[in-house]
């Protein structure tokens, strides 16, 4: 059995007097892929945005390798090494790739920084190939792969990713699935949100339904890829 990465208790998050997660529970083990999914405005990205530091949530604990950081801030949980690839990408538009990758790794050194550099043009030879170039003159595609690189130079452990086929052809959409699993591959752990459901579920390991803000189904993805009201109610079968 893995050792757990993540764990989430009982967290319950709002907006304003809105509240939006209920009671949310799961568990990610190291170097596993485990996936979210669920209907629009179910509560995933808000659930990683918690995870991630960007929201405070009303009651519930966030446990990093058995840490809590429940209270603690971004930059603290990017140290430790979890770190999230936003929807929608958020680069800076006006700064350079390289200047992207480099904002992503403002907790490292300058030596700690050239060789993640060198790292993620091995993995990303087309960023290379751009380093110059403003940000905003990339393709979706091209800016989605910035976007995990930046996320990339921070050394994570764990990483969060929110829709991140997103706008993307089914072209690309591949080839950034085939990329999250060359990270596990490489040792990460991963946290998925992704509006496709088939796909979610063929790449994870594990999977937990949230429908609103509550975990109502998880199980292992082939399982819940065979159960009948995932099938109807998100698989269209």
């Amino acid at each position: 059995m893995r050792n757990v990465k993540l764990e989430v208790r009982d967290l319950s998050v709002s907006y304003f007097d809105l509240q939006v997660l209920w009671d949310v529970s799961l568990k990610v083990e190291d170097q596993s892929i485990v996936a979210i999914i669920g209907p629009n405005n179910a509560g995933k990205s808000t659930l990683l945005k918690t995870i991630a530091g960007l929201l405070k949530p009303s009651r519930g604990e966030i446990l990093l390798e058995g840490e809590e950081i429940t209270d603690k801030p971004p930059h603290f949980r990017v140290k430790r090494g979890l770190v999230l690839v936003p929807e929608g990408r958020q680069l800076f538009p006006y700064l350079t790739v390289r200047e992207n990758l480099e904002s992503g790794a403002f907790l490292r050194s300058k030596e700690e920084i050239q060789d993640a550099l060198e790292w993620i043009y091995q993995l990303f030879p087309v960023l290379k190939e751009r380093a110059k170039q403003l940000a905003m003159t990339l393709s979706g595609g091209e800016q989605q792969m910035l976007a995990i690189a930046r996320a990339l130079m921070s050394k994570p452990k764990l990483m969060l990713f929110d829709e991140p086929s997103s706008g993307l052809s089914p072209i690309f959409t591949q080839r950034i699935y085939k990329m999250i699993e060359k990270l596990r591959e490489e040792g990460l752990t991963i946290l998925l949100v992704e509006q496709n459901v088939y796909n979610s579920l063929m790449l994870a390991d594990y999977a937990y339904v949230i429908e609103n803000g509550k975990i109502v189904m998880e199980g292992k993805s082939q399982e819940l890829l065979r159960n009948d009201y995932v099938k109807k109610a998100y698989l269209g079968i």
